[in-house]
């Protein structure tokens, strides 16, 4: 199959499981399943790419592997939070001010989210279809950054949600482990894990640049539209003690000593 055609099909993929998503959220009422299904989307578009895709089988069962481990730690990470939650505020709020047609506008939003993912997979399109396999030590650095990136973040989730289990630390700011030192090192981890796959693809295939794409979106969309301006947004103050201070003094992004 043509890189063309695959990556249509990736797409087709990536809207399918969206829509599936969006008619399940009709009867639940609780459109949050999305952001489970979103990043387990990539990893198993991924996985098309990977049989599909005529690259030597070792590059492509090695970015297969390491998109889909990713995906479903992420995914298992959220499904878990979610469980027995409410419906995210985000989709709760969109409900009220879509009004009359809020079903057809979340609809949208989904497709719209499906899209994005599908751009954001195509260093995974780039590198099932590159003509030869990274050397060792390519290969090996993108396993460290994976690995560096994957695991930052689960510590980072791991070490919020425990803080947030502690009675006493209700309404405070979490400033413990890889909290100290970024306001965000779950969102720098998760920009950093796109970089896997630009180190898989460099000097193997003339569209390698294409692959920097993805860490510059995810970065821009975490720190611009959907990440931290919904997390810290006007009332952020008003919710948690000592949050203005944290602002005052800690990185938004990237991890680094707070400023005295």
């Amino acid at each position: 199959m043509s890189p063309w055609a695959i990556c249509l099909l990736g797409l087709a993929t990536y809207i399918g499981l969206l829509f599936v998503v969006w008619v399940i959220q009709l009867f639940t009422r609780n459109a949050a399943l999305v952001d489970v299904v979103w990043p387990a989307s990539i990893g198993f578009i991924g996985l098309e790419y990977a049989l599909a895709g005529d690259a030597p089988v070792s590059v492509r069962m090695l970015m297969a592997v390491l998109a889909l481990a990713w995906a479903l730690r992420l995914s298992g990470y959220l499904a878990a939070r979610m469980r027995g939650a409410p419906e995210d505020a985000r989709y709760t709020n969109a409900r009220k001010s879509w009004g009359r047609r809020a079903e057809l506008y979340m609809l949208g939003f989904f497709v719209f989210q499906a899209v994005i993912g599908w751009i954001l997979a195509m260093p995974l399109l780039i590198i099932a279809y590159q003509a030869e396999a990274p050397g060792f030590w390519w290969a090996a650095l993108a396993c460290l950054v994976w690995f560096v990136s994957v695991v930052g973040e689960g510590t980072a989730d791991a070490q919020l949600r425990a803080f947030k289990s502690k009675p006493e630390n209700q309404g405070k700011v979490c400033r413990s482990g890889l909290w100290y030192y970024s306001r965000h090192p779950n969102y720098f981890f998760e920009s950093t894990h796109w970089i896997t796959y630009v180190v898989l693809a460099f000097g193997c295939t003339p569209w390698w640049w294409c692959t920097l794409a993805s860490p510059v979106i995810m970065a821009w969309l975490l720190l611009k539209v959907s990440g931290i301006p919904t997390v810290e947004g006007k009332d952020a103050s008003d919710k948690r003690a000592g949050h203005d201070e944290y602002v005052r003094t800690t990185n938004a992004f990237i991890p680094w000593l707070p400023k005295t």
